[in-house]
This record gives structure tokens, sequence and C-alpha cells, in this order.
């Protein structure tokens, strides 16, 4: 599919590659340099994934080629709190990790990933929403789970696809992929409008 497509996916993450690989498209990885994910305060928590993707593809450390498409992504979770919204994004240690997942465990928390296609002609960018419900876990499983996987390259410090994901996830409202880290059948639709 889109042959005709020169692709590249700026994406550090194997999910996001191995996910992107399932559509059966030809495409290059070339992850984008570390940028700090920064964003306002007074932003709507709904915005924030796609505006950080759409940051990561204009700041991306060289021009485009004639041709090319570039495909940023960001992920974040996050989590009701009364009126407001919690980001959970990256731990940045185990006791962050721990903290995280114990939060999650008996609540339903929201799943959004943002994404930017650019190619030097058009930009089209787009969030995916994703609910999912997490049953509790023991102290001792969520220890065991974070010293075995260390999620620590995943917001929300869990991985859907892993030990976390088959023991505690009851039911997923949306898009299982966009959980992952990409909302792979919206991809498809933004990659056909560029197909032409």
């Amino acid at each position: 599919m889109f042959s005709n497509l020169n692709i590249t996916l700026a994406s550090a993450s194997p999910r996001r590659r191995e996910l992107l690989a399932g559509l059966n498209v030809s495409f290059t990885v070339e992850p984008a340099k570390d940028e700090k994910e920064t964003y306002t305060d007074d932003m709507p928590w709904q915005e924030i994934p796609e505006f950080l993707a759409r940051h990561k593809s204009e700041s991306f450390h060289r021009e485009l080629e004639p041709g090319e498409i570039l495909i940023t992504a960001d992920t974040l979770v996050f989590l009701p709190e009364g009126e407001d919204m919690r980001i959970l994004g990256k731990p940045a240690d185990r006791d962050e990790a721990l903290g995280m997942l114990r939060e999650l465990c008996g609540h339903t928390h929201l799943v959004l990933t943002g994404v930017c296609v650019r190619s030097l002609e058009k930009t089209v960018s787009f969030t995916d929403t994703t609910e999912v419900d997490v049953n509790d876990l023991s102290d001792e499983e969520i220890e065991y789970y974070v010293d075995q996987y260390r999620p620590y390259d995943k917001a929300g410090a869990y991985g859907v696809q892993e030990w976390f994901g088959y023991a505690s996830i009851g039911t997923i409202r949306g898009s299982f992929y966009n959980v992952m880290g990409l909302p792979v059948h919206k991809l498809y639709e933004a990659l056909k409008s560029f197909a032409g």
C-alpha cells in the first residue's frame, strides 16, 4: 500500500514501528531529536497530545524532502480527578511508575494519542481517544510488573500489550492500537489523503 509515498516515522517507539508496519506500508524510521515536551498550563487537556505531535513535526531536525511524508505522534494518559484531568506521562523512576499504576488500578482513565502527518505541501493532524478500565492489582503484582518490564518509556507506566494489560485491563472503549501508541485506523485515512 502507498508504494508511491516516501514515509518517515519520527519515533523511537518499537510499538509505533510495529503498528505502522501492520498497515503494510514501506517507511523509514528517523527518531526525532529529544525535544522537551512543553505546553501552557491553560491549554485544554484534550488538545495537548495533538499539540505535542505537531510540535515534534515542526521542530524535526531537518527539512523534509520533496514527496516525503513525516509522521509524528504523542500519547498521554489522563486520569479524572473530580472536574479536572491529571496527566500521566512517562515515569521518571520506579517509585513514580509504582505510584501511577496504583492510581490507575480500580479506575477508568483516558488514553489520547495525537498524530501529525506532514509533507512540504500540507499538514494533517488529529487526536484519538480510548477509555480504559483497569482492575485492582495488589502492590506485589504492581511491583512485579514494574520490576520485570521496566515501563519507563510508556505513558501511564504501562504497556497494554504486556503483562499489566493481560492481567488487569478489563474493558477498552475505542481503539486498542491507540492505547499502544498509534491509532492506525485514523492514520490510514490520513495517508490516503496524501496518496491522492
